[in-house]
């Protein structure tokens, strides 16, 4: 039985701590990659390149989600 991928599911998780989006996708060093970088921006610019940051990471684990929804 093969199982599927939910991409407003992926794009949630990511949206409330970035990364977790691409782990749930099996994408597991990206979503490390992902939380880090989110942390990074976060701080580094007090928040103003954070929540740009932020918006891509949920984006691109929906996207990732919506165009490989079978797991292998």
């Amino acid at each position: 039985m093969t199982t599927m991928r939910e991409p407003l599911l992926a794009g949630i998780l990511s949206l409330f701590v970035p990364g977790v989006g691409q782990i749930y996708n099996g994408r597991i060093i990206v979503g490390i990659l992902w939380l880090v970088l989110t942390g990074v921006s976060w701080i580094g610019s007090a928040g103003l390149l954070g929540w740009v940051v932020h918006l891509i990471s949920a984006w691109c684990a929906y996207s990732y989600a919506k165009d490989n929804p079978i797991r292998s």
